[in-house]
């Protein structure tokens, strides 16, 4: 049975939901953003996207940079993310930048990246979202 996980979710009104994690309790709070009648006191729906692309492509690469015994500590990602200009409104591309540290060797950095590219968030996307994702190792 494939794996199940349960978030619920109330609006609070004035654009603003509270999400739990069933299994653990943790809450978060979305709020619409500014050019979407919001007041952007939160993250947003689309920005839940942009942080779980992100997260999740240094989670897979801290899953694959622990069977091969590298220390991932410290990697970092930024993620940029735009909206269309023209309805419907979606997403329309993310940009993603991820430092990992400059003790990984070149052949381990390209095991690594290839555990980012395969993260199951950034294969969720739909098609027409773009993506574009700089690997540097070190200080950028």
């Amino acid at each position: 049975m494939p794996d199940m996980v349960q978030i619920d979710a109330i609006y609070e009104g004035k654009l603003r939901c509270k999400a739990t994690h069933a299994e653990s309790g943790t809450t978060l709070l979305t709020d619409a953003p500014k050019d979407n009648e919001g007041k952007g006191e939160s993250f947003s729906p689309t920005d839940l996207i942009a942080t779980a692309v992100g997260t999740c492509m240094l989670t897979t690469m801290g899953i694959a940079a622990k069977k091969h015994e590298l220390d991932f500590s410290g990697a970092t990602v930024r993620v940029r993310k735009e909206m269309t200009v023209t309805p419907p409104r979606r997403i329309a591309k993310l940009t993603i930048e991820i430092i990992g540290p400059p003790t990984i060797s070149e052949p381990n950095r390209l095991l690594l990246e290839k555990a980012a590219i395969g993260c199951p968030v950034s294969k969720s996307l739909h098609p027409d979202v773009q993506t574009g994702i700089v690997f540097h190792w070190g200080k950028p």
